[in-house]
């Protein structure tokens, strides 16, 4: 794993070539069956200082495209859509007392949930470099 900046406009933004990616800015790591699922930091930078996190229930099910998380920043209210159908099996219960986590490390503490699936088909996300190439043409 390492990871490396791309320049978006004014911004620096890190990319983790480890991880797929999401057109509306979601990461997804594979960690056996299941995905951990958190915002890129492209996503975090443009929310700026996040201030609280609506996760959802361990043991919901969650549907392609649907909403997985809601966040709340001092700019603006926003969705995490979830990028694979199956069930919550863990939440980050860290960012309900600590939201910055996800401004501070998104691809670490600050992840929201993980979800067992059965049907991950990587060939339907962008790769890190598809990613940077995709939010480099972005103003």
């Amino acid at each position: 794993m390492s990871r490396y900046q791309v320049k978006v406009g004014n911004l620096n933004v890190l990319i983790d070539d480890s991880l797929y990616y999401t057109n509306s800015d979601e990461w997804i790591k594979i960690e056996g069956k299941n995905a951990r699922i958190g915002i890129t930091d492209y996503a975090q930078k443009q929310l700026k200082d996040i201030v609280g996190v609506d996760l959802p229930k361990k043991g919901s099910n969650v549907s392609k495209n649907g909403t997985l998380a809601v966040l709340e920043s001092v700019k603006a209210t926003a969705e995490v859509y979830s990028p694979i159908e199956g069930k919550v099996i863990e939440i980050n219960e860290r960012l309900l007392d600590e939201p910055e986590l996800i401004n501070k490390e998104p691809y670490d503490n600050g992840w929201i949930a993980i979800i067992e699936t059965n049907n991950f088909n990587k060939e339907e996300f962008l790769t890190h470099s598809q990613y940077a190439e995709n939010i480099s043409k972005r103003k």
